[in-house]
């Protein structure tokens, strides 16, 4: 079966059009791992896109650093209070509070408003600064994957990307990672392994 997935792939024009090209040699990356799942997230805004269903056109996304696990959800607009809104609602109402969100300095990420709304739940906001981005690499990762996926799907249907998101998501999160040196557990695992119920 996984000679006849890797066939499919190598014949399907829009898997190696918009594939990954990895630019960069091969080295052994030295990162802090997160004190435990679900503990660390990191933030991203794409966009904008073409307008999609329900005047879409801003994505935000978060990837739980342990676990590699995405949640994305498009945005009409770009606020710190639609920001707040999508922390509440995907990370801390499905996950738990956080200890630390790692986001870059963009104004809806700075704002007072919603850095009121992390020191209340306790949880430490780290800004990565404008000379290292590379900080939040695990976001712009996951942002990566998304609009490769995206990009896969959609073909000249741009407009509909909100309405594939779902989608990628799914294959993304019941997809276990390349890395079996590392980890062979996928994001999709993880969840189940650690929910509560």
């Amino acid at each position: 079966m996984n000679s006849d997935c890797s066939t499919f792939v190598r014949k399907c024009r829009p898997c190696q059009e918009h594939g990954n090209l990895i630019h960069q040699p091969a080295e052994q990356l030295h990162c802090i791992p997160p004190a435990w799942p679900f503990a660390t997230w990191g933030a991203d805004i794409l966009g904008p896109f073409l307008v999609a269903k329900g005047q879409c056109k801003f994505l935000i996304v978060a990837v739980e650093l342990s676990t590699k696990w995405i949640e994305a959800e498009p945005l009409a607009c770009i606020s710190a209070h639609q920001v707040q809104k999508f922390f509440w609602k995907n990370i801390i109402t499905r996950f738990g509070v956080p200890h630390t969100l790692v986001t870059d300095n963009g104004l809806q990420f700075t704002d007072r408003k919603l850095n009121e709304f992390l020191v209340g739940l306790e949880i430490q906001h780290k800004v990565t600064s404008v000379e290292h981005p590379h900080t939040n690499g695990q976001a712009e990762s996951a942002n990566k994957v998304i609009l490769a996926e995206l990009k896969k799907r959609l073909g000249v249907a741009k407009g509909a990307w909100a309405e594939q998101l779902p989608e990628v998501l799914w294959a993304y999160r019941c997809t276990p990672p390349i890395d079996h040196a590392r980890n062979t557990i996928s994001p999709s695992l993880w969840v189940r392994c650690n929910d509560p119920s």
